[in-house]
């Protein structure tokens, strides 16, 4: 897999399911966006050479055409100088450098065209690592949301340690029982104590009842009190 595969892959990463599942999404979010410009700078050192190829190719195409020129320059004097058989090897180099010429033209036209497609997919690989760096800060803010509301969540008692507030609700319980128990016991005193008057009220309604029967007896019988 070439570079621009690798990166095409790394782009393609699920950056979600890492940060969901990391420990620190932060750390996996920006070691992904340190991966992405390594493979950046390699993508560039690729693209220069393949246009250090291109202008290679370049010179070589330029120096083909060049000696196709001198060779027919010199096929001219040869026959100028009646030097058929000069001529025609003149000719038949200047037929080399023009086939040579020809290949050359052939490879140019592929390294351009490739140098270009580098370039337009390594335009894109750069505004994509922008990209994924705007998306990594949204993506910290919301573990970082996330977290905060976990937090929160944990500290309500949802999900979470709920050990202190367990702990305060039974204290509670206890305070509640024991303020039901002095009420219970302040009204079992009253009841006791409201019996007790009573009860001492009723002794003496009975006394003053049996006062009055004994007046009345000893009036029938003729008795009276001295």
């Amino acid at each position: 897999m070439g570079i621009f595969g690798r990166m095409k892959t790394l782009l393609k990463a699920n950056v979600n399911d890492l940060a969901s599942k990391a420990e620190n999404p932060e750390l996996v979010l920006n070691q992904l966006i340190l991966d992405m410009e390594d493979q950046l700078r390699a993508a560039k050192l690729e693209v220069r050479d393949t246009i250090t190829d291109q202008k290679q190719l370049e010179k070589k195409l330029e120096a083909a055409l060049a000696a196709s020129r001198e060779w027919e320059r010199k096929a001219m004097i040869a026959v100028e100088a009646g030097k058929d058989d000069l001529a025609r090897e003149a000719l038949g180099r200047k037929q080399e450098a023009d086939s040579q010429a020809a290949e050359h033209q052939i490879g140019l036209e592929q390294q351009k065209a490739a140098a270009d497609q580098l370039k337009v997919a390594l335009r894109n690989l750069a505004t994509k690592i922008e990209e994924a760096k705007r998306k990594k800060n949204v993506l910290v803010a919301r573990a970082k949301k996330a977290e905060l509301t976990q937090s929160m969540a944990n500290s309500s008692g949802v999900g979470g340690d709920t050990s202190a507030f367990d702990s305060f609700e039974r204290q509670a319980g206890k305070i509640e029982n024991l303020e039901a128990e002095v009420a219970a016991s302040g009204e079992i005193d009253d009841t006791l104590q409201f019996e007790e008057l009573d009860s001492k009220f009723r002794g003496l309604e009975e006394d003053h009842g049996a006062h009055d029967a004994l007046a009345e007896l000893k009036r029938k019988m003729g008795k009276s009190d001295d």
